[in-house]
């Protein structure tokens, strides 16, 4: 053996003979890239959140909370004023032909046109204004433009003047009638 051989010093030449994992180069071991994955889930994760953010619609955050706050108080005095009507209303959806039906009971007998807002609760474009129209019964009547997707509904009922308000929550397909209150 010369004297190349028995060099203490000579780690790659060593590693070579044992097979140990010493001298293999550092992107061959696990332990590097172990610990390199952590800052690079981060990274991606990082990255994924920013296009969302710069994507995705922020409809559900109003721009002037302190005009949604006093707009709070007037909701408060229009169910109010639906208690003191003794107002309720029963509709009945039918989606088939596009139409929905309501009869209104209570002390209100100068509404000839109603609005009856279909507010999805977190999608905003999905929102439906349905005009309701009272009829020679005594019944209103209104068109549906679009059928409405499945899934939960907060409903609200006002008069053209905005002067009572019905509200109630219903769950589509599976309510196709239903009662709103104050």
């Amino acid at each position: 053996m010369s004297q190349q051989d028995n060099d203490p010093l000579d780690t790659h030449h060593s590693s070579l003979v044992t097979g140990s994992p010493e001298g293999a180069a550092w992107y061959r071991q696990f332990w590097p890239w172990f610990l390199i994955s952590f800052p690079a889930a981060a990274v991606f994760g990082g990255i994924a959140t920013i296009i969302l953010a710069v994507v995705s619609d922020d409809g559900l955050v109003e721009d002037d909370y302190y005009k949604t706050g006093l707009a709070i108080n007037k909701t408060l005095e229009r169910e109010e004023a639906a208690r003191e009507l003794q107002l309720q209303a029963e509709a009945i959806l039918s989606a088939e032909q596009g139409r929905l039906v309501l009869s209104l009971q209570g002390q209100d007998r100068d509404s000839t046109r109603l609005i009856l807002k279909m507010i999805h609760p977190t999608i905003m474009n999905e929102d439906i204004t349905i005009p309701l129209l009272k009829q020679a019964d005594g019944r209103f009547s209104g068109l549906l433009h679009s059928s409405p997707r499945s899934g939960n509904w907060n409903l609200l009922l006002t008069p053209e003047n905005n002067h009572w308000r019905l509200a109630g929550r219903i769950s589509l397909p599976k309510d196709r009638s239903w009662k709103l209150t104050p």
